[in-house]
Order: C-alpha cells, then sequence, then structure tokens
C-alpha cells in the first residue's frame, strides 16, 4: 500500500435511524437492552492492551433503576495510572511513525462497525448507564461518535495537505507532528461522543493517550474502547483507567511527559487543571496544551416578534431533553412582556404533560438524572426557589429518588434577572424565566451578557431580521454557539463546531479542524536544491 495515494471518503453526518414500532434496528435495540439486564459486567483498566483488575471495585448502577447493577469497575490505583503513562510513552514512537492514512483508517474502521453491528451495543449501554431515551441515544452514542471518527479524518488530511508555497530551487513542507509525550484525556459522564473523541481525536495525529472515563459514564466508555480495539486499534495507544479524577490528576499533571490534556467537565475541575499545570509549568519537557469544554448556563432570548410555536419549542425541548444534563442546555430564558401570557399558559400545559420514566419505554421523553450527588444538588435549587420570594413554580418542583433519581421537568418564573437559579450552572431540567418590558430590550440584551461567567451557547428567537442583526452584535461573545428560531442545543459535527469561551473553556471547536490542531506540533522543513558554494555575496565585487 506504500504506492497508494489515500483520499479520506467524503464523509456524511451519519443518518438518525428512527426506532419505529416493527423496525429492524428497534428489535436489536431492545435485545441489547435486555442484554445488559441480566449480566453485570466486570470492567478492567487496560494498560498496554492488556486487562488490569485490581480487585478495587465500584459499582454503575442505572440511574433510572439504581438498585440494578449493570457493572462493577476495577479502580486504578496511582501504580495503575503511572504504568499507563508508560504504556502510553512506550508505544508512542512506533504509532507515531505508522503512515497517517493508516492510523485514520483504524477510526473509520471503528466508524462503520458503530454504524453497523456495534450500534445497538453502544446505545444500549448509554441507555442504561446514562439514563438516555433512545433518540437521545442515537444522536450521541451512535452518529455523533460515528461523525467524530469520520469527520475528524477529513480535517485530518485538510491540514495536512496545507503546505506552504517553494520557490525555483527550494523545496518548502511542514510536518505536523504529534506533541512530544502523552495526551490525558478526562471524559464526562453526558455524551459518548464526546467520551470517546477526546482520547480518539488526539489518537488519530499519532499521539498516545491515558483515558480516565467519567465512573458514571463506564459502561458505555468500556464499549467505546472494545469498538477502537476491534477496528485494530494496537496495544498501549489509548490506556483505559476508570480512577478517581484526584488520584489520576495527581499522577498524570506532575508527570514530565504530560504534553496535553484534552477535557470535558465542571469549570471547578478544569480551574484545579490549570492551576496545577501552571504552578508546575518549569517541571515539563514541553508547554502542556491545555484543551477544555466545562460550563454553561445557556440562554434563550425572545424578541417581542417571535413565534410563539417555535420558542415554546426551543425552551421545552432545549430545557429538558436529556434532563438538561447537557452542556448546551437552555437553563435561562428573557420573555418579553406582550408574548408571557400566552407563552406561559401553553408551557406550563405542556411542561406538565411531559412523560418521565424508565428508559426501556420509548414514550418517556425525559428519564432520570445521573446519580444521588446530582439528584441533591438539583433539589437544593429547588428548595431554594420554593423558600425564595422572588421565585414561582410554574410547573414541576417535585423529586423522587425511591426508584430512581428522577427530578420532574421545572419551570421557574423569578422577578430578579440576577436570582440564584439564573447565575447558576444546575446540570438539571430546570428552566428560570425572567420576564422583561418590551421598551428594554436593549437593558435586557446587556443584563443577559453579564448575568453568567459562561459563554458556551445561546438561541435568539426572532422574525425581525433587523432586530436579529442587532441582538447577535450586542451578544457577539455571549455564546460560541448561537442559534437562531432553534433550541440551544444540538451541534452537528462538521456543521455546528462546539464549543464556548469566558468559563465555558478554550473554544478549540470540536467537530472541527480547530481542535486537532491543538493535538499537533508543526516542523518547517526547508530543502534547498541548488545550494550556495560560497561565503561573500556578489553585491561585494568592486564595480
Amino acid at each position: 500500500m506504500n504506492s497508494t495515494l489515500f483520499k479520506v471518503p467524503h464523509p456524511v453526518n451519519e443518518p438518525i435511524l428512527g426506532y419505529l414500532p416493527g423496525s429492524k434496528e428497534r428489535a436489536e435495540l431492545k435485545a441489547a437492552l435486555a442484554s445488559i439486564e441480566k449480566e453485570v459486567v466486570e470492567i478492567p483498566c487496560i494498560i498496554g492492551g492488556k486487562e488490569v483488575r485490581t480487585g478495587n471495585f465500584f459499582e454503575v448502577r442505572m440511574p433510572h433503576d439504581h438498585k440494578t447493577v449493570i457493572a462493577r469497575v476495577h479502580l486504578a490505583g496511582k501504580e495503575q495510572v503511572t504504568a499507563a503513562i508508560d504504556s502510553a510513552l512506550k508505544a508512542k514512537r512506533e504509532w507515531e511513525s505508522l503512515p497517517w492514512s493508516e492510523r485514520a483508517r483504524i477510526f473509520l474502521k471503528a466508524a462503520d462497525l458503530l454504524s453497523g453491528p456495534w450500534r445497538a451495543r453502544i446505545n444500549a449501554a448509554t441507555m442504561h448507564g446514562q439514563s438516555k431515551n433512545v433518540y437521545q441515544a442515537e444522536i450521541d452514542s451512535a452518529c455523533e461518535l460515528a461523525d467524530f471518527l469520520r469527520f475528524n479524518a477529513k480535517f485530518y488530511e485538510q491540514i495536512i495537505s496545507d503546505q506552504p508555497f517553494s520557490p525555483a530551487g527550494i523545496h518548502n513542507a511542514v510536518d505536523y507532528r504529534p506533541l512530544e509525550g502523552f495526551v490525558f484525556a478526562v471524559t464526562p459522564f453526558n455524551f459518548t461522543a464526546i467520551a470517546g473523541n477526546l482520547p480518539a481525536a488526539p489518537a488519530m495525529i499519532g499521539n498516545t493517550i491515558v483515558w480516565k472515563p467519567s465512573e458514571q459514564q463506564s459502561l458505555a466508555a468500556y464499549r467505546t474502547y472494545q469498538l477502537f480495539e476491534a477496528a485494530g486499534l494496537p496495544p498501549g495507544v489509548i490506556n483505559f483507567i476508570p480512577a478517581h479524577g484526584a488520584v489520576a490528576g495527581e499522577v498524570a499533571l506532575s508527570h514530565p511527559a504530560l504534553a496535553g490534556v484534552h477535557f470535558t467537565g465542571s469549570s471547578g475541575t478544569f480551574n484545579h487543571i490549570s492551576k496545577t499545570i501552571g504552578s508546575g509549568i518549569e517541571n515539563y519537557h514541553t508547554y502542556p496544551r491545555i484543551v477544555g469544554e466545562t460550563g454553561g448556563k445557556d440562554f434563550v432570548f425572545a424578541h417581542p416578534s417571535a413565534d410563539l410555536d417555535v420558542l415554546n419549542v426551543a425552551l421545552i425541548r432545549g430545557a429538558f431533553e436529556y434532563q438538561g444534563q447537557k452542556c448546551s442546555a437552555a437553563s435561562r430564558a428573557y420573555i418579553p412582556a406582550s408574548l408571557w401570557p400566552k407563552l406561559k399558559e401553553r408551557m406550563v400545559a405542556e411542561t406538565r404533560a411531559l412523560k418521565q420514566g424508565d428508559v426501556r419505554d420509548f414514550r418517556n421523553l425525559v428519564n432520570a438524572v445521573i446519580d444521588s450527588r446530582s439528584f441533591t444538588k438539583i433539589q437544593s435549587y429547588l428548595d431554594h426557589a420554593k423558600t425564595t420570594s422572588n421565585y414561582t413554580v410554574l410547573a414541576g418542583g417535585e423529586c423522587d429518588s425511591s426508584v430512581g433519581f428522577f427530578v420532574k421537568p421545572t419551570l421557574l418564573q423569578t422577578t430578579d434577572p440576577k436570582a440564584r437559579t439564573m447565575c447558576e450552572e444546575i446540570f438539571g431540567p430546570v428552566l428560570s424565566l425572567y420576564v422583561y418590558e418590551d421598551a428594554k430590550i436593549g437593558e435586557t440584551l446587556q443584563l443577559l451578557n453579564e448575568t453568567s461567567p459562561y459563554a458556551l451557547t445561546g438561541a435568539v428567537i426572532s422574525q425581525d431580521r433587523m432586530a436579529l442583526e442587532k441582538t447577535l452584535r450586542e451578544l457577539r461573545h455571549s455564546a460560541g454557539n448561537i442559534y437562531i428560531n432553534d433550541k440551544p442545543t444540538g451541534a452537528v459535527v462538521g456543521q455546528q463546531p462546539f464549543g464556548g469561551a469566558r468559563r465555558s473553556g478554550t473554544n478549540d471547536k470540536a467537530g472541527s479542524s480547530m481542535n486537532l490542531l491543538r493535538w499537533m506540533s508543526a516542523r518547517t522543513i526547508k530543502e534547498n536544491f541548488v545550494p550556495p558554494k560560497q561565503v561573500l555575496y556578489p553585491y561585494m565585487d568592486e564595480a
């Protein structure tokens, strides 16, 4: 294959299957869900391609049925994290020496496996492990993960094809090298696609990885690792270490060979990572790249010209799909007084009518929040709203953890635009609404821009083109992803590169070439075909 010119097929977004009654995909998924219920999977650490069992377990339970254990995970300690780093460094030379096309082929094969025989397996693991309904699992663990793998390969090809100008007698080139050292990938519970992409994107470039998955997402993460292995990923390229964050971080962040951190999670954790690296910066062989996508307090701003149907859907879907546990979920909304009476009536009725329950019942739009800690945190915000005079609970507000961690989709109206639930990230099915006077659009936009430290996503609902233009200008730095007449969630790889600034992260845009560039270190090569053979220049001759 050395004489073959490899071209990445032009990627298209993976089609979303319908899972309609009687369909093949529905039957396969139901069977995969039933299989998970019958078996407690034992998940090892995987270091250098070998399974490592520590005997120190934690359990993964269904959030919607927390009496049911679906996995027992061997927890990595400092010894295993150190071994994973050593394994990554050992595999580095051979992995980065592979032609880029051979690395890309592995992940392209993984995408095709995921689209086909692995689809139901990983979707079911995401549904039961992270309490996602069938549609939310499909767009995440099947479609988005396959998109990441395919589009990243194409972005990689486009980057390396960008070469400098070469004048006569000289050949210039850029060698897009991987980073020197290992990359530490720290992944979240809420998206299987993100959990797969954070180690896979730098690995495709030629980096080797120490991957610490979220404890709650361990089952789908383990299946994702197995997917990469089935596609031909060599041992040691990605080392899978379920571990407590403090343990993994203490070892990885202090290692001299740390080359980068690929992170999605809380702003507080990312702050800690950044401070730790900064305080020990003189100890590293190279300055580590820090790429992070963190918190959000995502907004919907409704102009008086907004279409009520569009606004209603954007708010309800944006706030309550996947129980508001998306980084991009609508969490605060600004509604003009002229629209509020009709919108309130409609929203309250539709929110109360939302079906909530087990993921095995496909009629449920809303399921459970991820665990008891999240449940308790969300409940504390609701208790605060119920006992504070400037709030009105319009719908929801109830919590029940007797069977699963269920929080009713909740609408809170507040008269204080800087109330606690308008400012702080809750990460649950809670939408706070502030009604503004139509004549105070400018003041409200300024208020919106200043209220939250985050700048991840936002939506503007308006039928007035002039107003849209002015609003987008005023909110230019308020969100890294802005949506017009749509909910603020649902970024698609290759269409809407995802990421925010301020306290929402480094805005390195997953799902685009911008992210891949962060895992490269360019080397410029100049070859002189006709080099000079004398020291003095011709102009130095006497006239």
